[in-house]
């Protein structure tokens, strides 16, 4: 089976790059690939309920729904 870490460096910076990771990892846990994901600089801050509920990439749903999928379907997040 693939595994996958998807990772992201970008919290309310940059919403698109931030929603990047959680985007592969709901579609890929879809897939059912294995996966994981690492927030690494700006991004730990998208651990913050108040900082996730605010960013919403373009053309992406709001982060706040895809993380939603992550917890349901018990993701792990490394920070």
């Amino acid at each position: 089976m693939a595994r996958i870490l998807a990772v992201t460096t970008h919290a309310s910076d940059d919403p698109t790059k931030s929603s990047l990771a959680f985007i592969t990892a709901a579609g890929a846990m879809e897939a059912g690939k294995e996966v994981a994901i690492a927030l690494i600089g700006e991004g730990v801050y998208l651990a913050r309920e108040a900082v996730a509920k605010n960013v919403q990439g373009v053309g992406f749903p709001k982060l706040s729904d895809v993380i939603g999928k992550i917890v349901e379907g018990k993701i792990p997040v490394y920070l």
